[in-house]
């Protein structure tokens, strides 16, 4: 069974995007939430709730390009 070399990179390419956003989006609420006194405080909260959004979004995204790759499946 031979994958298909493209889009295990782009799968890979999906995981790599996300792996930062796992850090970086919970980094961010949780600075929101130290932060409460500052005018900023809900603008800072949603940026990191969308950066978390995005890396589970990435990460779906990179999981079902991966086994798109592995098993076929021809869309």
């Amino acid at each position: 069974m031979a994958t298909k070399k493209e889009l295990l990179d782009k799968g890979i390419k999906y995981m790599l995007y996300a792996l930062p956003m796992m850090f970086i989006g919970p980094s961010v609420i949780y600075n929101a939430f130290i932060n409460k006194q500052n005018v900023w405080h809900y603008l800072v909260l949603a940026i990191g709730i969308l950066i978390c959004i995005g890396a589970v979004y990435c990460m779906f995204k990179g999981i079902k390009t991966l086994t798109d790759s592995l098993f076929h499946h021809d869309k």
